[in-house]
């Protein structure tokens, strides 16, 4: 389905069941939400698991959970983005036809992928000359503080286990392999990162491999295994990430795009954390939670979210081979599960 429903929590058995259950006062789901940035632009190393310091390398502790409403899941009407610029609409995408076929590279397949309407969507977008989403596109229905909204940590998993699966074994496909003896490090960024990240096994931090990760919750990342730093930011506030230039061989996003309000800015930034020919990988499902997704992603479906992803890629600038991919385990079944992708430009 192309709508984009409430996610479903999906508790694990070594947490309280009590400390995550919501209130029953609450309106809207924002306890569930997964976490997009963070309030503080500290940046957080494994070194320092015990100590809190705010603006120097630390591994911190905590941060309070607040009350957040609840409110029960429905559709989202919907109506194409493309129908503001003339542009023909995109169909919403109801299944995928076939199994997709894992490409061993982030390039597009179109021999493996030619029954995807998913992956058709960027061979010919026809972006317009300048970007097309603006304020009105970016509001959402729950524009209070995220600050508050994610200050409460959620061990709990966003999408189904077979589209975790499927974007994990995606990642397989695609990331630099892991550096032995010898060879150059490796870094990556997980942006928009939480407690767990979905990487591969194999991926996990060492002296060859640098693993950053960007989030709302401190709570939340200084529980995930595979990071060797993190940074604690509101990218709705401030859009920057606190890295160098050209620092990252990979650069991942998994289900929080739709909650960015200033996604061309953060992309750009993305781009310039990036090496030249470092990956960028955004993806997504179609489960959100409305309240905080931005307006432009709940009024439309599927193949639109290809395009609205796409031209954050595309206005940003600097990146080449852009493409879409279907990568949902059981079209019609499970949660599906889309990647937009890129390489900034040697």
């Amino acid at each position: 389905s192309s709508t984009c429903w409430h996610a479903t929590r999906r508790r694990l058995p070594e947490h309280n069941e009590s400390a995550l259950a919501p209130s029953a006062s609450r309106k809207h789901p924002r306890s569930e939400m997964h976490a997009l940035s963070a309030t503080s632009s500290r940046v957080v190393s494994a070194a320092s698991r015990q100590t809190r310091s705010l603006g120097r390398v630390t591994r911190a502790s905590g941060q309070v959970g607040t009350k957040a409403p609840t409110s029960s899941s429905h559709k989202i009407p919907r109506r194409s983005v493309f129908l503001a610029s003339g542009m023909t609409p995109l169909l919403r995408l109801a299944t995928a036809s076939t199994a997709v076929t894992y490409a061993s590279s982030a390039t597009a397949k179109p021999a493996q992928n030619a029954q995807s309407e998913i992956s058709k969507v960027l061979l010919d977008p026809k972006y317009p000359d300048v970007f097309p989403f603006g304020e009105k596109e970016m509001q959402r229905y729950d524009e209070a503080a995220d600050a508050a909204f994610y200050a409460q940590p959620r061990f709990v998993k966003h999408i189904d286990d077979d589209a975790i699966g499927a974007l994990t074994k995606y990642y397989a496909t695609v990331f630099p392999a892991v550096p032995k003896e010898g060879d150059e490090k490796i870094a990556f960024l997980d942006v928009c990162s939480s407690w767990i990240s979905h990487y591969p096994s194999q991926y996990v931090a060492s002296d060859k491999l640098k693993i950053s990760g960007l989030g709302m919750n401190e709570d939340e990342l200084k529980k995930n295994p595979i990071l060797t730093d993190y940074a604690v930011r509101d990218l709705n506030i401030d859009a920057t990430l606190p890295y160098e230039d050209n620092t990252f061989d990979v650069v991942t996003n998994a289900v929080s795009v739709d909650y960015l309000t200033k996604p061309l800015e953060m992309m750009k930034e993305v781009q310039r954390v990036l090496k030249p020919g470092g990956l960028a990988v955004m993806s997504f499902s179609n489960r959100c939670f409305p309240t905080k997704a931005v307006s432009v992603w709940t009024s439309t479906g599927d193949l639109d979210h290809i395009w609205i992803v796409g031209s954050y890629f595309h206005f940003a600038g600097g990146f080449a081979g852009l493409a879409a991919t279907d990568i949902s385990p059981k079209p019609g079944k499970t949660d599906p599960m889309y990647v937009v992708f890129a390489r900034k430009e040697a």
